[in-house]
């Protein structure tokens, strides 16, 4: 294996980054690795506590890509057992606990959608589960006599709900633990995270110096806000691009981002190369330029990343049919009905929406149409030939 000099490799490590603690540590442990021909072991960890990944997700993949195509062993580590923790980051109350069982579904889906980004043939994956459940007491006794309440609550989150006289669980205090003990188990030289992970990592080099290693360094990526341009994305906001979106459902959620959004999500969410981000930001500071154009440019490079050239492609004449001439495209999904059946139910069982709630959410809202007309009933009975339209881009044939 040869690496690339250590200056190329660090200006590809920091590009997208918030934060590196510290860099003249990681340019050390990258002059280590270049003269002795060893990868470095590169760790993000991921709580399967949903099944559902988007691109605000695919903002630390990518950087964990960045670091196998400069050649280091990047190593993913599915936390199925501080899932069932419930990581506290940026909650203003306990998060629900789940179980073994249900966190290894959820990684197993993380695992397919995380592969189109990673290469899963060079990617190390570990359950954290493995050992962390053979930890006895007087192993969680040692490992809190590592850390003080103080410490702790030095965490923003903690600090206001501590303020707030909102309930903490003590066992909220074991997740930046036991993720720490991920970093000593692997023995880490750099773990990945968003921003709002600062605290976690932070707490992973303090436990390897405890257990006399060399402490990892920190990379933090920006957390990505999602189509409305305020609150960090998420599938619970409905503000999400899912990697698993289709690429007409892709193309189009990136159509709808604010004019604000566009050079983050060119940066973070695309993973555009310098020089096209400068004149990216170019064009928009013309004022003779439409940002629609620039909007355009950024659905379909999303796609083409996801998918392919032809699938962006298609889905851009798709857009410009259903969006901008408003008309019903050709080739909509059909569902056949052989007894009565409601929207709510053609619509959940024909896969077009994701589940029932959300149908009902956005007939409430207004979005949901059947041959035109707006419809306020979730429960009516449909009849062959009718058409329904959810939202601006998606629709559903009954036959």
């Amino acid at each position: 294996m040869s690496f690339l000099p250590i200056d190329k490799q660090f200006d590809q490590i920091k590009r997208g980054c918030e934060e590196i603690i510290p860099e003249n540590q990681l340019l050390d442990k990258l002059k280590r690795s270049y003269d002795s021909n060893t990868p470095l072991r590169v760790k993000l960890g991921c709580d399967p506590s949903r099944p559902d990944l988007h691109v605000g997700h695919g903002v630390v993949l990518r950087k964990l890509r960045h670091f196998q195509d400069l050649g280091h062993q990047s190593i993913l580590v599915i936390g199925d057992f501080t899932a069932m923790i419930g990581d506290p980051s940026g909650r203003n109350k306990t998060r629900p606990q789940l179980t073994l069982e249900e966190t290894k579904v959820n990684a197993e889906s993380y695992i397919n959608q995380a592969g189109q980004i990673l290469d899963l043939e060079k990617l190390e994956i570990v359950y954290n589960s493995d050992w962390l459940n053979k930890m006895d007491f007087s192993d969680v006794i040692k490992l809190s006599s590592h850390y003080t309440v103080a410490r702790m609550l030095e965490r923003d989150d903690f600090t206001k709900r501590y303020q707030s006289e909102t309930p903490i669980s003590i066992h909220e205090f074991m997740y930046p633990l036991a993720q720490g003990m991920d970093s000593v188990h692997l023995n880490a030289d750099i773990e990945l995270g968003g921003t709002d992970q600062k605290f976690n990592l932070l707490v992973g080099r303090d436990l390897q110096k405890e257990y006399d290693q060399e402490p990892q360094c920190v990379l933090t990526l920006p957390l990505l806000e999602g189509t409305d341009g305020q609150d960090k994305m998420s599938k619970s906001y409905g503000n999400d691009i899912g990697l698993t979106d289709s690429p007409q459902e892709m193309y189009g959620k990136t159509m709808s981002i604010t004019d604000e959004m566009i050079v983050k999500y060119f940066r973070l969410a695309a993973d555009a190369s310098d020089e096209a981000l400068v004149k990216i930001e170019s064009n928009l500071n013309d004022s003779s330029y439409n940002p629609r154009d620039a909007k355009r440019l950024l659905a379909r490079s999303l796609v083409e990343l996801y998918y392919d050239s032809d699938s962006a492609l298609k889905a851009e004449d798709h857009f410009d049919e259903v969006i901008v001439n408003k008309s019903i495209p050709d080739d909509i999904p059909e569902f056949q009905i052989e007894r009565e059946t409601s929207l709510v139910d053609a619509a959940f069982l024909s896969k077009v929406v994701a589940s029932k709630s959300e149908v009902r959410r956005l007939v409430k809202q207004g979005a949901v149409s059947v041959d035109g007309k707006k419809i306020d009933d979730a429960s009516l009975s449909l009849v062959s030939g009718q058409v329904i339209k959810i939202g601006k881009r998606r629709f559903l044939k009954i036959k």
